[in-house]
């Protein structure tokens, strides 16, 4: 059939109108914010298309969100970093490990997933109350007691990721190192790590992500200046609207757009796909 009869130029008339529609379902809700920051009259609604054209609410952003917005970035790095470093031994042994009770120990690592974000907010806190009974070290209202709450959630993304890859990696590379005197450590270190890297990058991206729009055990963790930003946003839409949000919001929405273009011209997550190790 040729490519310029009427029936290929239909399906790809067809084609190319669903993914268009699929691409306004998924952004329409990104413009509407930012069209709607940009609307610098008066109000207490969010008003799109925006009327008065004007950069005015972006002058006028609280600092206490800049603070809550350095808190966040720091809580998503700092819990990224600690769950890839549990998340790729974790994966490893559930890849190749063979031992009694191996279904009961993946089951257990992907508890948090199943578990509702509230009822992990609940039961962290109880924790944190009885640690501080027994030791008079209260982790509530602090970094810290973020940071271990966040990677309970986090860290069963970056062995799902991890995992994947290592299920579709070659074994005959690690042998090849081996068989050339190379220590275990060195061919983790040169050979096995930089294979499944695309798994570990994703892994930590999804763990920052988690962490950086969790609201329900930020509520609950989250006190006085350590208030993560979603949070704090939480708190601030809950009696009212600021349309400074609409601001910093649209900043968050263009800082994350490019953090994932370098990301992935410095790592090339599309790599993941085909990161099986030569298979």
């Amino acid at each position: 059939m040729s490519a310029r009869s009427p029936a290929v130029r239909l399906r790809r008339a067809a084609a190319a109108t669903w993914v268009g529609l699929a691409f306004a379902f998924l952004f329409a809700p990104l413009v509407v914010v930012i069209g709607a920051s940009l609307d610098g009259g008066e109000r207490t609604f969010l008003n799109f298309p925006p009327q008065h054209p004007s950069l005015h609410w972006y002058t006028r952003i609280s600092p206490d969100l800049f603070e809550a917005l350095g808190i966040s970035i720091v809580l998503g790095l700092t819990t990224a970093f600690i769950a890839c470093l549990l998340g790729v031994p974790a994966a490893l042994g559930l890849v190749r490990a063979q031992f009694r009770g191996k279904a009961i120990v993946a089951a257990l690592f992907r508890a948090p997933l199943q578990i509702p974000a509230v009822v992990v907010g609940v039961s962290f806190l109880k924790l944190y109350y009885s640690i501080g009974g027994a030791t008079d070290t209260y982790l509530g209202g602090t970094l810290a007691g973020l940071v271990i709450a966040h990677v309970f959630l986090a860290t069963p993304y970056v062995i799902g990721t991890v995992s994947a890859v290592l299920q579709r990696f070659n074994l005959r590379l690690e042998e090849a190192a081996l068989s050339l005197g190379a220590t275990r450590w060195r061919t983790f270190r040169r050979v096995t790590l930089p294979v499944i890297m695309p798994g570990v990058y994703a892994g930590g991206m999804y763990a920052f992500l988690i962490s950086f729009g969790d609201v329900p055990v930020s509520l609950f963790l989250g006190a006085g200046d350590m208030q993560p930003f979603a949070a704090k946003i939480f708190h601030l839409m809950e009696f009212d609207f600021d349309p400074t949000l609409l601001a910093i919001s649209t900043l968050i929405i263009f800082g994350s757009l490019g953090a994932i273009y370098l990301l992935q011209r410095a790592v090339g997550l599309e790599t993941l796909s085909r990161s099986g190790g030569g298979n």
